[in-house]
């Protein structure tokens, strides 16, 4: 088994020397990876087979960019030796484009910031402004390794939620399926049994009868519906108008609307507080943290702020006239204001309404669970009595 030479930085910023045995070089780079270490150089064995030109660039790799750059940083290299050995670990040829991208602005004499700024696709203003206070502070490392946490915090919310709405999604598919086949398939087979019957039919089997029928004949004809239907209500959503019914809808639904809400307000205020204890003014980071709200509802009870504190007024006292955030939130933002550590409070109050949020969505989906399964047993409970009604009737006509 071939063996390579590595130099590689720890977690703390510490550089490592030594030798790891593996088949290739890729193998040997993710065996260090793993042990937290991030490869500055690898030599000897054979040669690796290349990068791929599969894949781009997504949220999973600027958080690796982020974290990465961060521990190299620590570990004293200058930002263009640093760039430069994240261009040669690069997982594919669209990353290393980008990096080469970034690291030719650097080497043209512009700065970091400037040079994220160019890829505004892939870096947020958020993340722009903390690297430009990271630039003017001369503490660019910790700056990256605070936005590293940023954005695994997001990462982890985002993956809680979905791995959540997993199986509901699938129980309404499931369900969805089941009164499909029912109608389509199961129903039709008692038509030749009712036909005779006419009107003698009970209401509710005939309804039966009838949405079997329709699914039959017309199958195709009403999925191609749905299907463009729901690619016109799709396209609406996307619409400003659209956006806003959809934003306003949601905080109006019972238990959810309050996750919601306190979803939105803990990214606005995890933003903040990461702004301000960056060191970005406050009027600045107040306008980019509104803009990280993506409920539009949230984002316009939130605009107000900015022109208060530009009037000489406070945060607390501009989110207590709006009238649309509790109690809660405007005494901690008040505590953090008469106390001098905002930032640190907003973080806080991100922390409390994330885990609040977890055990939002856990409830929620808890109730939904029995309701998807409540509706399903209902249905088909509902087409088979339907049916057992028309064979009632049917037995009581022969007799």
């Amino acid at each position: 088994m071939p063996e390579y030479y590595y130099k590689a930085a720890k977690r703390d910023g510490s550089l490592v020397q030594g030798s790891i045995e593996a088949d290739s070089e890729v193998v040997a780079s993710g065996r260090l990876r793993a042990q937290g270490m991030v490869v500055i150089s690898l030599a000897g064995g054979a040669s690796g087979t290349g990068k791929s030109s599969k894949k781009g660039i997504g949220k999973n790799q600027v958080l690796s960019f982020t974290n990465e750059l961060a521990v190299l940083l620590r570990a004293g290299l200058p930002i263009d030796r640093a760039l430069k050995v994240l261009i040669d670990m690069a997982p594919n040829l669209a990353v290393q484009q980008v990096y080469e991208g970034i690291l030719g602005t650097v080497k043209g004499g512009k700065g970091f910031s400037v040079a994220l700024a160019e890829r505004s696709d892939l870096f947020d203003d958020f993340y722009i402004s903390m690297i430009r206070s990271g630039e003017a502070s001369g503490n660019l490392a910790s700056i990256l390794s605070r936005l590293a946490a940023q954005l695994e915090n997001a990462k982890q919310v985002r993956s809680s939620v979905v791995s959540a709405l997993i199986y509901p999604a699938i129980l309404a598919v499931v369900s969805v399926v089941s009164v499909l086949v029912m109608l389509g398939f199961v129903v039709p087979q008692f038509e030749a049994l009712f036909a005779d019957m006419g009107e003698s039919l009970p209401l509710v089997t005939e309804l039966v009868i009838a949405g079997g029928e329709a699914i039959k004949n017309n199958g195709i004809f009403l999925v191609v519906l749905i299907g463009v239907a729901g690619f016109f209500v799709r396209r609406w959503l996307r619409t400003e108008q659209g956006a806003a019914w959809l934003d306003a809808w949601l905080l109006k639904l019972p238990i959810f609307g309050a996750v919601v809400t306190k979803y939105q307000v803990a990214r606005f205020s995890r933003t903040l507080g990461t702004l301000l204890e960056s060191g970005v003014s406050m009027l600045q980071a107040i306008s980019i943290s509104v803009q990280t709200v993506s409920n539009s509802v949230v984002r316009r009870s939130l605009e107000g702020l900015a022109p208060a504190v530009k009037g000489g007024g406070r945060v607390s006292q501009a989110l207590q006239d709006s009238g649309d955030f509790s109690p809660m939130v405007i005494q901690m933002v008040r505590v953090g204001e008469e106390s001098g550590q905002l930032g640190d409070m907003m973080i806080e109050l991100a922390r409390i309404y994330d885990d609040e949020v977890s055990a939002g969505v856990k409830r929620s989906l808890t109730l939904l669970e029995p309701i998807l399964i409540l509706g399903m047993g209902g249905m088909i409970g509902f087409i088979i009595v339907a049916i057992l009604m028309g064979i009632l009737s049917v037995n009581d006509l022969a007799v």
